[in-house]
């Protein structure tokens, strides 16, 4: 899926170069910049972050019907009144949705993490700062990364893992980079809202080393490589 959305961007810009070619030569007479034009800058990107391969697409669901209803208004099909009203309402359902259908989903995830937790882990918190955490030769057991107007990079490339280990990590209005090695399994749950979590990590089938780690973001990131 990851592949296909880069198909369809690849298609976008041909769309575009061929528009523009086809106008210049006087074969077609389309207009780029018609009423609510502007409206595609939102509605193009969200549209093709439906088909990847990330988890939590409720956001970007959301902000391509918002793009949708901006369109209209701007084509004079509803009232922009109407579209300021019903904003706030889907953010509050996209969140909603979100965290009804996570909690049914990756049981297993969760469940690790909630007793990571309960054992207590390292907590590292960055409120407009920055924290750069290098655990080279310690010993990882699990840690709960809060980002806040922050950001946080983990780096457990070089760091004594267990056979188990958990992370609980949250991004609001901020971000949070974990390094892993190449020789652990990586299990991931993710909840983003107006952001998002980004998995790139190579897990190996043959390593007994597992990280759970349940992400959370809004209006931030995650990533995971």
């Amino acid at each position: 899926m990851k592949n296909f959305s880069k198909i369809l961007w690849g298609l976008v810009f041909v769309l575009i170069g061929v528009v523009i070619a086809t106008n210049s030569f006087g074969l077609t007479n389309i207009d780029i910049f018609f009423e609510g034009w502007w409206t595609l800058f939102i509605i193009v990107p969200s549209f093709i972050s439906l088909f990847d391969t990330h988890e939590g697409k409720m956001g970007n669901l959301v902000v391509f019907i918002i793009g949708l209803l901006l369109l209209l208004a701007a084509r004079g099909v509803i009232d922009f009144e109407v579209i300021v009203k019903m904003i706030v309402p889907l953010i509050f359902i996209a969140i909603g949705l979100s965290m009804i259908f996570n909690s049914t989903i990756k049981s297993t995830i969760s469940k690790k993490v909630k007793e990571g937790k309960g054992n207590g882990l390292e907590t590292i918190v960055a409120t407009f700062s920055e924290q750069r955490i290098n655990k080279d030769n310690e010993k990882f057991k699990g840690a709960n990364l809060d980002s806040v107007f922050g950001n946080i990079v983990l780096d457990l490339r070089k760091a004594k893992l267990e056979d188990e280990m958990v992370i609980d990590a949250s991004a609001i209005f901020g971000g949070a980079v974990i390094l892993v090695p190449h020789d652990v399994n990586i299990k991931v749950k993710a909840t983003p809202i107006f952001g998002g979590v980004s998995n790139s990590a190579l897990n190996s089938t043959e390593s007994k080393k597992t990280i759970y780690i349940e992400a959370f973001c809004m209006f931030g990131g995650i990533e995971i490589k």
